[in-house]
């Protein structure tokens, strides 16, 4: 069967710009890693101990199925599009997920895993669904989602995940690693707005939309270039025995990455 990529992404700046209900209102670059993805495929279950009735992944997940990404997405489609087509399909067939993107890592691994599901369904069983009606349903499922479903290089996103705009740059690649620290996003977001909260303008917002991506790198720290760098130290003390100088912080965590430096030349 065919193979499906989920690219994996960094968060070259993440700044929050104001709050929405519950949710903290956000812009920041979102960049593909082109070298660290999951793979996704449809398998058929008689080759698998399944149940017909039962939604089957098969892959290393620590969360049960209910939990999973890929699951939520599969529900939200068929709230979205109402097909019988669609619960045949996983009737008949498992997801298969290779993993490789480290989970609670600030790489987006769920989230694009749920894109890419999104997108399978959206291709195999022909639903016509255009990027934007897939984009929707995405969002749904977590905030990261719509990134993935655009499948841009790099884009600039804001609100809370839903407006997502290419940005026309080179791809840069990555050296990243990732401490075995499982890091709560909900908890961090919680002690950015107690202690650290200090939306910025939509003036320097803009600025920082219209800035390559490499000249961020350049003139920004860690600390000023994600606003959850510093409460994700304070929630989790032993972050900082894992930071090196010149390493930047992806998301909420707990991945770290600097640009390679052999991709100078493109």
């Amino acid at each position: 069967m065919k193979k499906y990529k989920a690219f994996a992404k960094v968060n070259i700046f993440l700044k929050i710009t104001g709050t929405r209900e519950n949710y903290h209102e956000i812009v920041s670059r979102f960049m593909r890693v082109d070298d660290l993805y999951d793979e996704l495929s449809f398998v058929p279950k008689e080759r698998l101990d399944a149940k017909a009735n039962e939604f089957k992944i098969v892959g290393e997940f620590s969360c049960k199925t209910e939990q999973n990404t890929i699951y939520k997405a599969y529900m939200a489609l068929k709230e979205a599009t109402s097909s019988d087509a669609l619960e045949k399909l996983m009737q008949t067939y498992a997801v298969q997920v290779e993993k490789r993107i480290p989970a609670f890592a600030g790489l987006g691994g769920g989230s694009s895993d749920a894109a890419t599901y999104l997108k399978m369904c959206n291709e195999v069983l022909h639903l016509d669904l255009s990027l934007n009606e897939l984009a929707a349903i995405g969002v749904k499922v977590g905030a990261d989602v719509p990134f993935f479903i655009y499948g841009y290089k790099s884009a600039n996103v804001s609100g809370i995940g839903e407006v997502v705009e290419m940005f026309d740059e080179e791809l840069l690649h990555f050296d990243i690693f990732t401490p075995k620290i499982e890091i709560s996003t909900p908890k961090v977001y919680s002690i950015y707005r107690e202690n650290f909260y200090a939306p910025i303008d939509g003036f320097m917002a803009q600025q920082l939309k219209e800035r390559p991506s490499r000249e961020v790198l350049q003139t920004m720290s860690a600390q000023e270039a994600n606003d959850l760098f510093a409460p994700a130290l304070q929630a989790y003390k032993e972050l900082k025995e894992h930071y090196k100088q010149g390493y930047f912080f992806s998301g909420s965590g707990s991945s770290f990455f600097k640009v390679k430096e052999e991709s100078s030349n493109g």
